[in-house]
């Protein structure tokens, strides 16, 4: 059964991105120390096509969620972002449904990742990539904005917090707006690794 999750780095305060983000600053640049024990990994060198990379349980951990996936959503900054930053061969290697209200014709790139535009909601947007999944799981990738409307409208199964041992000060705050009642998780698993602290939560609808 296809599972919706968020699987998301965050600092000490909160913050998914800094405060000065765009396609020529991503993620606000300080905030890539976020994703640090997530870089290191041979795993996601090899991702993104790279030699290097350290083995260890970081590793298995990116090598895991990488291979639940058979499809993403995304919001339209972060693509953007991306756009300009990612390798040649992107680092999805599935189908990414890409929330925007600009219409564009799919993008294909090296590697299988193929960009769809989706322009008449998160609805359809996670219909979409449901369909496309292949019986995998569907991961929302972010940014924050896209993150807070599928968790409002309940459609998140299950959230990995990967949290940095770093303070932004400023910048993108993943639960803003929340109240309280607004999200009630259960703790399901916690893990530790040098750079990061992995918390997994079940939504409870």
């Amino acid at each position: 059964m296809t599972r919706v999750f968020v699987d998301v780095g965050l600092s000490l305060d909160g913050q998914i991105a800094g405060p000065n983000r765009g396609p020529g600053n991503p993620m606000g640049g300080s905030a890539l120390a976020i994703h640090k024990w997530m870089i290191e990994t041979r795993a996601f060198c090899e991702i993104l096509g790279r030699p290097g990379g350290t083995p260890g349980p970081d590793d298995a951990r990116i090598r895991a969620i990488f291979g639940r996936t058979g499809a993403y959503v995304m919001g339209r900054r972060m693509f953007d972002e991306g756009e300009v930053s990612w390798p040649e061969q992107a680092p999805f290697r599935a189908p990414v449904f890409v929330l925007t209200h600009s219409p564009r014709a799919p993008w294909s790139r090296p590697g299988g990742t193929t960009f769809h535009f989706v322009t008449d909601g998160v609805d359809s947007a996670l219909r979409q990539a449901k369909a496309a999944a292949g019986g995998k799981d569907v991961r929302i990738s972010g940014g924050a904005d896209a993150i807070r409307q599928y968790l409002h409208a309940g459609a998140v199964d299950e959230m990995t917090l990967h949290i940095a041992p770093v303070v932004l000060g400023e910048g993108l705050h993943l639960f803003e707006g929340f109240k309280p009642g607004d999200l009630k998780l259960e703790q399901e698993s916690v893990a530790s690794s040098p750079l990061a602290t992995h918390i997994t939560y079940r939504v409870v609808r």
